[in-house]
């Protein structure tokens, strides 16, 4: 079988090498195949059905992410999470399909509060006229799909909100985590973890932070978006009981 990662797999969904680096990523990010264990080239390339080629290059990524080792006496070996790239948007995508997806979802939570109330409060001096539009529209596009939170129509919005702000708050560190935060509500979203029908205070919140930016008030946009980010944690460890049973 000869492969490129121009071609799709069977479902015609993703290049070749991006599905065979899902499926075996989200196996050692979800300890189906544990730290320590050991595995070759020809046995991913075998179990995939795709050619030794493919099998390489996912296995550079996953190296490039401190997931596996590769030495010339001992092959490839599956690391330990402390060695892992843990904000890795690809490594929090395969955490959040995984078994321990609530203790990630807490995890990433506590990096939320510590990250987007400070891009708030920097928005208010720094955001120009054009992401204040831009976040004014997020939150209109919220409200408008607010009976469909769960679709991606609304995640859509929900994104691009969040991924505003933090690139407004004119600190290119902060703006680095919009792909961590568009994984966290899209892993909400995929998980079924979003209500049908949006919280009608997390949308005021909403529209509380994006008028505050263009009011220049850094207090109350840093307010605002302390409460978004803990009623989104709140809303999760809620559903955690219904959804461990």
């Amino acid at each position: 079988m000869c492969e490129t990662e121009a071609m799709v797999d069977s479902a015609g969904s993703l290049p070749l090498h991006d599905s065979v680096l899902d499926r075996l990523g989200s196996d050692i990010a979800s300890g189906v195949i544990a730290p320590g264990a050991r595995i070759s080239s020809d046995e991913i390339a075998t179990r995939f059905d795709v050619s030794r080629t493919v099998a390489r290059e996912v296995v550079r990524v996953l190296e490039s992410l401190g997931m596996v080792s590769i030495r010339r006496r001992a092959g490839i070996t599956v690391l330990d999470p402390s060695h892992w790239h843990a904000l890795d948007p690809k490594l929090i995508r395969w955490q959040l399909a995984g078994p321990e997806r609530f203790t990630h979802l807490a995890r990433l939570a506590e990096l939320r509060s510590g990250i987007e109330p400070l891009a708030a409060r920097l928005a208010a001096t720094h955001a120009t006229p054009e992401q204040c539009a831009i976040l004014t529209a997020s939150v209109m596009g919220m409200s408008a799909t607010a009976r469909s939170a769960d679709t991606p129509a609304y995640l859509g919005h929900d994104v691009t909100f969040h991924a505003t702000l933090l690139s407004a708050s004119g600190n290119p560190l902060l703006a680095v985590f919009a792909p961590i935060v568009r994984e966290v509500l899209t892993g909400r979203t995929e998980h079924e973890l979003m209500p049908t029908q949006a919280n009608p205070q997390a949308l005021q919140l909403h529209a509380a932070v994006a008028a505050a930016i263009q009011g220049r008030d850094g207090a109350a946009a840093e307010s605002a978006m302390r409460e978004i980010v803990a009623e989104s944690a709140s809303a999760i460890a809620c559903l955690q009981p219904a959804v461990s049973k």
